[in-house]
Parts: C-alpha cells; sequence; structure tokens
C-alpha cells in the first residue's frame, strides 16, 4: 500500500492482529503467492450499532479489475451477518477516486469527508 514500514515490525503487527478475535485479515492468492489482502475488525460506538470496519484493502495491481477486491468485500461482508453487525464501514482517502468508484459499484456509499489527525509518540 506504499507505507514505509519496517518489515520486522510488520511481522510483530500482524502476528499480534491474528492472534486477536477482534480482528480479521483475509488473503486472495494465486499460484501459491499472496495477491491481495483485507484486514478488518469490530467497530462499536456509542452512538451506532455494532458495524465492521475495513482497516485497509490491496490488490496487487497485476491482479486488479479480476473481481479479488470484491471477493475479499464478500469475506468481511459474510464476516459482518455471520456475528449480527449492521453493516461494514470503510474510510478512503480523497484523492483515491478510482477506489471510489469501486467502493460505489460494490454497494457503499458515502456522504461525509473527513480530516484525520494524529499525534505520534
Amino acid at each position: 500500500m506504499g507505507y514505509e514500514y519496517p518489515v520486522e515490525d510488520t511481522k510483530r503487527q500482524l502476528e499480534q492482529l491474528l492472534n486477536d478475535s477482534n480482528h480479521k485479515i483475509y488473503v486472495a492468492i494465486v499460484a501459491d503467492k499472496v495477491v491481495g489482502y483485507i484486514h478488518t475488525n469490530n467497530y462499536d460506538l456509542l452512538y451506532e450499532p455494532h458495524l465492521k470496519n475495513i482497516m485497509g484493502i490491496a490488490v496487487s495491481s497485476d491482479f486488479k479489475k479480476n473481481g479479488i477486491g470484491k471477493m475479499l468485500l464478500n469475506e468481511v461482508e459474510k464476516w459482518a451477518q455471520d456475528t449480527g453487525a449492521y453493516g461494514v464501514r470503510l474510510v478512503s482517502g480523497a484523492t483515491r477516486i478510482g477506489a471510489h468508484a469501486f467502493y460505489a459499484a460494490c454497494g457503499y456509499t458515502g456522504n461525509k469527508e473527513q480530516k484525520n489527525f494524529k499525534k505520534m509518540f
């Protein structure tokens, strides 16, 4: 996804998330090679019903437009339905116009723009 993050730290994060039942990571494999993934977790607020939250989704550029992203979204939606969630949410960067069209084609709607803020330690 283009993030600068050390591989060893990624491995540690992955191991931690795989052992946390509040998170699911699905992968798409073609010819023994991971070509896509989606990371989702529980999303619970005081003012909304239980949802699932997509934290990240990516498909290798060589495999885009082959239904892999839709298959990954379907897996998250199935998990959401199986666990009684009311839906699935995701946040997509304002400049990712192609991704927005993909999500809309998959039945997702959006009407809110946000700014994300961080304070790192």
